[in-house]
């Protein structure tokens, strides 16, 4: 990999400026100059970088959001998506386990809490949770909030309603997390056994029961830039308040398994442009971040504003204190930390 570029916050302005301006006025780019970000050729990933900045710092400022994933149930899925190491079609050596206990969700809050996270998001394999499982993770939540009041709590639990939605939200949830993974072109190829309508819908139902919704996308499956633009585009028009952007991790015995893992410019081109495109969205650089950018690990705060640490799914990231130390050394600060309640 090469060196990484130095953003310099006090450049000239650039042809970029003047696409973070409109962003900042409410305006959409268009198609083509959305296309023309994605083909920024290296030399001008900077003032890309750069660009990027003004738009998150107007909304964000320096801060950065730490969040951290609790993997609830873990493989023994039946649906097909290409990507996903706990699928049917899936023959990757995972863990797999039925659904945790009560008690283990809030030992993961705890230790969500202390490695700093103001999000914390329990996830379930599975096509979509039963009555029982939303009851499940409506106890847990009551739990966690009792301790931890201002921690995020969000779920993602694959294909849900509004009515189920709704008993998550009355229970403390604060967002659910549907991405829409690609384009609507796209999602045929990665995915046969849900539609791409399937999880609009879930989206939809999440913002009618009154949660936030978390919903973004997966670089490097296969797509081209028209499809990372239309996914930009569709999250704008969804309203999402949360957008992270993955980047392919390569997973042996997955349909994507042999891969090649994104180049880092193309990565930052992508998060540069969901910013963009959506430039009041919590942004967050999520799953194969570590393995796609290495030693560029940091220019991915330019754009966005939120990062996971301590791991995803079924994959390694990066620890706590080592992400911290990152945003310290590149100017950067996290969210004010949760505090527990006293007993």
């Amino acid at each position: 990999m090469q060196t990484a570029p130095i953003v310099d916050l006090d450049a000239p302005p650039s042809a970029f400026d003047r696409l973070a301006d409109r962003s900042l006025a409410g305006e959409i780019l268009s198609h083509d100059e959305a296309l023309a970000v994605l083909a920024t050729p290296d030399e001008a990933l900077p003032d890309l970088l750069r660009a990027a900045f003004r738009v998150r710092s107007r909304h964000w400022g320096r801060r950065v959001k730490v969040c951290m994933l609790q993997n609830a149930r873990s493989g023994l899925c039946p649906e097909d998506c290409g990507y996903c190491s706990q699928s049917a079609v899936s023959t990757a050596d995972i863990e797999t386990y039925r659904l945790l206990p009560r008690e283990d969700l809030l030992a993961a809050a705890r230790a969500a809490v202390d490695r700093g996270a103001r999000r914390y998001c329990m996830v379930t394999s599975g096509r979509g949770p039963s009555d029982r499982d939303v009851d499940h993770f409506c106890e847990a939540t009551r739990e966690i909030k009792r301790q931890w009041p201002d921690l995020e709590i969000c779920v993602s639990l694959g294909l849900m309603d509004e009515p189920k939605a709704r008993r998550l939200a009355d229970a403390g949830v604060g967002w659910v997390n549907h991405n829409l993974n690609t384009s609507e072109r796209h999602h045929p190829a990665i995915c046969s056994t849900h539609t791409y309508a399937d999880r609009v819908a879930t989206v939809k139902a999440a913002k009618a029961a009154g949660l936030h919704t978390c919903c973004g996308g997966i670089i490097g499956m296969g797509e081209t830039d028209h499809d990372v633009v239309d996914l930009g585009l569709a999250l704008r028009e969804l309203g999402v308040d949360s957008l992270p952007l993955n980047f392919l991790h390569p997973i042996p015995g997955t349909p994507l398994g042999d891969r090649r893992p994104v180049d880092a410019g193309r990565a930052l081109r992508a998060l540069s442009l969901m910013r963009l495109l959506n430039p009041e969205a919590d942004i967050r650089a999520a799953g194969g971040r570590e393995r796609t950018l290495g030693s560029w690990q940091p220019l991915v705060l330019y754009p966005a504003n939120s990062i996971f640490v301590a791991g995803y799914l079924t994959t390694p990231g990066q620890a706590a204190e080592e992400a911290r130390a990152m945003c310290a050394a590149a100017g950067f600060e996290l969210e004010s930390e949760v505090e527990s309640v006293p007993a």
